[in-house]
């Protein structure tokens, strides 16, 4: 049906009208510019600047005022580079920021240098799946992101938990390959410092490069983007890091962990094998009782002279309504280098990895914008990947360093609605630029000791 107009000039319900006003005395997101005062505290635009590719061509915004401007997009709340032009139209915004926005297509063509050919030349013919390696500009993008994490964590905490999973992002490009679920588009690796909610590393993979294929590399890399001050290293993941050169890794470099074991034939036999007394009740649920017991086995290429392993059987057994609809007992098992720890400890321990790194993977998809890609090249999608993983960081830090207590496990949504999206008016007195935010006296002392310690942390890397 099409729309007329009204002869009474009404626009809706409400007895009101809109018009275009086109101001720079107003904002509708007077909070934003926290974010950029956070990269800047933290040294991101001199980091870019060193460490990005340069511009294609002279004049225009350099790399660093690109990646600022797509870490504010993506904090905003903006999952795509078209989204930068609601941005753009608040003029207020851009008079706080002291800059304009770049356009779409720069972005685009930003990420597009991100993409290098070269990388996948040495590929195996006979591979269909294959990890390639990083370009100079994601290894650039790297280190920028290891520089907020060594910057934004907190000296005092020296114990590193890693948690480190595999997520799907689906896109329907023609380059995409298949997951193993049989959806089409992409598996990177995400590792967590689990006690700075900071991510330390990622691998942009193919859809089609199964988690287990060789993830030593993706934790090599998030022990070492670690800051020097961590003492003590603990690493959590499910069956795609039983990978035995991972668990030599971990041994060698004394690393404590958890990791879920395959289900092999010969493991499950020996599981099996346990008699009923050795079984400890771990849970009781609605459908099934959980018991463990540890269990002898080792690998079968695991030196014969290395310190044996720790394996933790679980058995999962229907209650009694549910034996005619279930398939039986189920068996799990954990393997472990801790052996101090009470194996229900242990369990509870290995468990805590579904709190961390799957909320992880929920607000990078669902709340900032790595779940929907941007481009049909391999390495813009890896750099949009990893952006968004930088957005991530600059927010933990904000509400870890700089926001009121209350906040400092608020998601993204949570922090648009309260402080991001605040209307503002900007005037100039005395050359001073102030911006009026309709807030309480509590909100308003929040904001600006935020912007205190924001920018006692920028003095602290820029003395």
């Amino acid at each position: 049906m099409g729309l007329r107009r009204r002869r009474d000039g009404r626009q809706g319900i409400l007895p009101f009208v809109i018009e275009q006003a086109k101001r720079d005395d107003v904002t509708a997101r007077a909070g934003l510019p926290l974010v950029v005062e956070t990269l800047r505290a933290l040294g991101v635009e001199e980091m870019a600047a060193a460490a990005l590719p340069a511009p294609q061509r002279q004049g225009g915004f350099s790399p660093a005022q690109k990646l600022e401007a797509m870490v504010t997009l993506i904090a905003a709340g903006g999952d795509r580079l078209e989204d930068v032009r609601i941005l753009a139209e608040d003029k207020g915004l851009e008079k706080l920021l002291g800059t304009p926005f770049p356009s779409p297509d720069a972005l685009l063509d930003f990420l597009g240098q991100f993409h290098d050919p070269q990388c996948w030349e040495d590929r195996p013919l006979e591979k269909k799946a294959w990890v390639a390696p990083e370009s100079p500009g994601l290894r650039g993008l790297e280190a920028v992101n290891r520089a907020v994490v060594e910057r934004g964590a907190e000296r005092s905490v020296t114990l590193a938990t890693i948690d480190h999973d595999g997520t799907i992002i689906e896109a329907h490009k023609r380059e995409a390959t298949v997951a193993y679920e049989g959806t089409r588009g992409f598996q990177p690796l995400v590792a967590v410092w689990v006690e700075q909610q900071l991510i330390v590393a990622d691998e942009f993979r193919d859809g089609n490069v199964a988690g287990g294929a060789d993830p030593l590399s993706s934790v090599e890399r998030a022990f070492a983007n670690l800051p020097a001050w961590v003492g003590e290293r603990r690493f959590r993941a499910d069956s795609a890091a039983y990978y035995t050169p991972l668990l030599k890794y971990l041994v060698r470099e004394k690393i404590a962990f958890a990791i879920s074991a395959d289900m092999t034939q010969e493991l499950r036999a020996r599981c099996g094998s346990v008699v009923d007394q050795r079984w400890a009740r771990l849970d009781t649920r609605e459908r099934e009782e959980v018991d463990l017991a540890e269990v002898e086995f080792t690998p079968g290429d695991w030196p014969r002279d290395a310190w044996p392993l720790r394996y933790i059987a679980l058995r999962f057994t229907p209650r009694q309504q549910d034996l005619f609809e279930s398939k039986g007992v189920r068996y799990h098992a954990l393997v472990t280098n801790r052996h101090k720890l009470d194996a229900a400890e242990l369990v509870r321990w290995h468990r805590e990895k579904a709190g961390t790194i799957e909320h992880v993977h929920r607000v990078m998809k669902d709340e900032l914008g790595a779940g929907v890609l941007p481009s049909a090249r391999f390495g813009a999608n890896a750099a949009w990947f990893r952006i968004n993983a930088l957005t991530f960081n600059v927010l933990t830090v904000l509400k870890r360093r700089a926001l009121p207590e209350r906040l400092r496990e608020a998601r993204p949504k949570r922090l648009r609605y309260e402080l991001f999206t605040l209307a503002g008016e900007i005037a100039v007195h005395q050359s001073q630029l102030s911006v009026r935010v309709p807030v309480g006296d509590q909100r308003l002392d929040e904001i600006i000791d935020a912007r205190g310690r924001l920018l006692a942390l920028y003095d602290d890397y820029h003395a």
